[in-house]
Order: C-alpha cells, then structure tokens, then sequence
C-alpha cells in the first residue's frame, strides 16, 4: 500500500511569523492535529500539539505572545506520495514523529499519520496476505524445465 492512498490532501498552513494561538484556532477550526508552516510560502516546518503544549509550558507566556516559528518543530520530516506505508512507519519510527509531510519534489501534497495507518490496517494486512499467497504459490508451481 502506498502513502498516497491513504494521505490527507487538504493541508492546513499557517506562517512562520503567526503568534501559536492563531495556529491553535486554525487546527481545532479544521479538527487536525497540525500546521504545516511556511517561510514565504515555502514548507519549514510542523506545529503539531504537541509543540502547543510544550511551547505554553515552555515560556508560561500565552500563546498569542509565541510565535509559530520559535515554536513549530523543524526540519520539516517528509515522504514521497509513491513510499510504501512499510517506508513511512520506519521514517516515522527512525525520526521520532507521529506526521510526515507528503512531498513531490518540493511541492507539499498533502500528510500522512500514524492514524491514518491504523485507520487501513486491515488492508495493510490484506496487502502483505495476498503478497505472501502469491509468493508461496509461485514457488509451488512446476519448474518450466522440469517438464
């Protein structure tokens, strides 16, 4: 199974130089557990809850006094659309993180979560079933020049 099947296209951003309150209200408004944040438009990073959280305990300043860059969590950690779920979960694992942006070159497409692959568990697993039936049965079937 690929990334790009189960990813979430609809990307919610926010500025670097928003104040982290505002990053708040644009993820319990979209119901998302993160911002991409953007330099000029450009990806640079994640605010996830995380980083809320840490960043208000952090400073004990409110959090229309932090700014998303100071923060957000850099550098961004990203995937290819066409990565197998098998190859995000080890970046995911190797990285530390729960999110990987999806990437196309440089060009954001959308995220992945280690929800949305609980979420296609059940196909994951029929994915690696039919792969394993497949192989045993090509291995079971007569040599071509054993005939």
């Amino acid at each position: 199974m690929l990334v790009e099947e189960v990813m979430t296209t609809d990307l919610v951003t926010c500025g670097a130089d928003a104040a982290v309150r505002d990053a708040t209200e644009r993820m319990l408004r979209n119901r998302v557990g993160s911002v991409v944040v953007t330099d000029d438009g450009t990806p640079a990073g994640i605010l996830t809850e995380s980083d809320v959280l840490r960043a208000g305990y952090a400073t004990d300043d409110p959090l229309s006094a932090i700014p998303v860059r100071k923060a957000a969590s850099a550098p961004l950690v990203t995937v290819r659309p066409s990565a197998t779920l098998r190859t995000a979960t080890k970046r995911m694992r190797s990285e530390g993180v729960k999110k990987l942006v999806v990437v196309d070159g440089t060009t954001p497409e959308g995220i992945v979560t280690t929800q949305d692959i609980v979420d296609n568990y059940a196909g994951i697993r029929k994915e690696v079933h039919d792969l394993a039936t497949d192989a045993t049965g090509w291995s079971e079937r007569p040599d071509r020049l054993d005939e």
